[in-house]
């Protein structure tokens, strides 16, 4: 998190007061006729700018709003004799072509631009930095305490160097594999019923436990095809705890990525390769070991 934003911070510790919503949606209420007072009153050059600036919102709005409005719409197919002679009873009858508004690609790149997906987990717990970081002490009497290890699941790009650990304010989990380990039950000896010693295996088990979460990989589920694809992870895009949790490569539940789908053999209208498309993590990664994820079509 960036410095000098406590009241963030305050708010993350302590929450917020009991009626908050409500005041704010009372704020957001009044907003409209504060706004239009201030329209009347401004003058001169202030109101030639406040209209202006009014002006770009109510566009920008409006092409958001026909973004997310995925209608049908009839459209009139053009043939190619218009001169030709029609019989009566098709005089007012129309030929309609039921099209999409907009074809999915430039549904797709607009969506990206404006930062809004559809997406199924719209709401997620949001998680705190006391949880999110381990505070290291560091020093000759271990009294420093600027470093933070991150204690969730990170996905660092191929080609990444580190800095010197002397300078290294947030370190990242790497992936460690400890190999096969016996973790749960014991070898028992249990005396049979003629008297002889037998070897009891019903609850000796092993385990290959990988403790790692650095991780590069994402099982995800396509909702169409209601089919599940392990994938390599390209990048993270949004995590919705903060930006600084995107740019470290947190990836926690909600979060946002972005998946190698060339395996799969997308093709867009033009018949060009999907090479990444973003997918929405379902799972705690650190609980489970694992990424789950569904593919945002």
């Amino acid at each position: 998190m960036p410095q000098n934003e406590h009241m963030e911070l305050h708010r993350k510790r302590y929450g917020t007061r009991l009626d908050a919503a409500e005041r704010a949606r009372k704020k957001e209420a009044r907003s409209v006729k504060k706004r239009s007072a201030y329209a009347q009153k401004a003058l001169g050059i202030k109101g030639k700018l406040f209209a202006k600036r009014r002006h770009a919102e109510k566009a920008t709005m409006k092409k958001t709003i026909a973004m997310h409005e995925e209608k049908d719409k009839k459209q009139k197919v053009s043939d190619g004799n218009e001169g030709a002679a029609v019989p009566a009873y098709l005089m007012e009858r129309d030929q309609v072509d039921r099209a999409k508004v907009l074809s999915n690609t430039i549904k797709q790149k607009r969506k990206e631009k404006a930062g809004k997906w559809e997406v199924p987990l719209p709401k997620v717990r949001p998680i705190a930095e006391d949880e999110m970081f381990k505070v290291l002490r560091t020093g000759k009497r271990r009294q420093k305490a600027w470093k933070r290890m991150v204690t969730k699941v990170t996905f660092v790009e191929p080609g990444f160097t580190r800095k010197p650990p002397k300078y290294e304010r947030f370190i990242r989990p790497t992936g460690v594999c400890f190999g096969w380990v016996v973790l749960l039950g014991v070898m028992l000896f249990v005396l049979n019923g003629r008297g002889s010693l037998c070897w009891d295996y019903s609850m000796s088990q092993r385990h290959n436990t990988c403790t790692g979460l650095r991780m590069k990989k994402a099982h995800v589920t396509h909702p169409e095809l209601k089919t599940t694809f392990c994938l390599d992870i390209l990048g993270v895009k949004k995590n919705p705890n903060g930006t600084g949790y995107t740019q470290l490569g947190v990836i926690t539940k909600g979060t946002v990525i972005e998946v190698n789908v060339s395996e799969l053999g997308l093709v867009t209208p033009g018949g060009k390769v999907v090479w990444g498309k973003y997918a929405q993590v379902t799972n705690n990664p650190e609980n489970d070991g694992c990424i789950n994820a569904v593919l945002l079509v």
